[in-house]
């Protein structure tokens, strides 16, 4: 790891993350943008959500844009 956190962010470029958002949802997929606000786009990315009765739904998208302000944590 950096001093820095953008400097992770674009080592990660090309590379498969976890996101994790508001509302009990992660997406996982492969980095291939970001900006000063976190604003991500991945591609070939899997959205799981959990819902209140503890089952989980999944989606696939081939190319995602994931708002900063929704994020609360990037696994890289």
């Amino acid at each position: 790891m950096s001093a820095r956190p953008f400097d992770d962010l674009t080592k990660a470029t090309d590379q498969q993350v976890l996101v994790k958002l508001k509302g009990n949802r992660t997406i996982s997929g492969v980095l291939k943008a970001f900006d000063v606000h976190l604003n991500l786009v991945l591609e070939n990315a899997e959205e799981t959500s959990c819902k209140e009765d503890g089952t989980e739904e999944k989606e696939k998208y081939p190319k995602i844009m994931v708002r900063g302000d929704s994020i609360i944590l990037i696994a890289l």
